[in-house]
């Protein structure tokens, strides 16, 4: 990387994207904003991160999430955090931390590296990128993208059957006329 700056006592790095400097420490979840998606890491230091990917000769490509939607199957990895980002926006979110206390940060770190190489369950509504990745900081695996996917589909199946109830009640109400 170019633009940064490493701490060796805290093994902290700072990564500049376009004038945005992010201090990262190990154990960090990065979300990614892919364009119809976010995609999840986790920082284990030294500029890498490790994360759930689909499996296919070329991650970076952007087959990546079509493969990851039609598979069953992912791989942990651990690829340097631009590669990852590519030139994509991203931010540490460590969303839970107020009610989901983080396991210490040794214990996040070796289990990734633990992890690394390793075939996964790969489902996008159970066994996702998140859902690794959280359950890595917390020891609880859990999505709200998952969970606001399926709030936001309950809103669309409610408000096309009461879209569906108000044209029957108004042709009734016409039929009547």
């Amino acid at each position: 990387m170019n633009d940064e700056t490493r701490n060796n006592s805290t093994s902290c790095i700072r990564v500049k994207i376009p004038s945005v400097h992010v201090e990262l420490k190990p154990g960090d979840l990065i979300e990614i904003f892919r364009s119809c998606y976010q995609h999840w890491a986790i920082y284990v230091g030294d500029g890498k991160v490790v994360h759930l990917a689909p499996p296919c000769e070329h991650p970076l490509d952007g087959v990546a999430s079509v493969l990851a939607a039609l598979s069953d199957r992912a791989f942990v990895k651990k690829d340097w955090l631009e590669d990852v980002v590519r030139k994509d926006r991203y931010r540490v979110n460590n969303k839970h931390d107020e009610t989901h206390p983080p396991l210490p940060v040794s214990k996040i770190v070796r289990w990734a590296e633990e992890l690394v190489g390793r075939e996964m369950p790969y489902n996008l509504t159970s066994h996702n990128c998140e859902h690794f990745v959280m359950e890595l900081r917390y020891g609880v695996a859990m999505s709200d993208q998952v969970t606001e996917a399926i709030a936001m589909g309950t809103v669309g199946v409610m408000g096309v059957a009461a879209a569906v109830i108000r044209s029957m009640a108004q042709r009734r109400k016409h039929q009547k006329e």
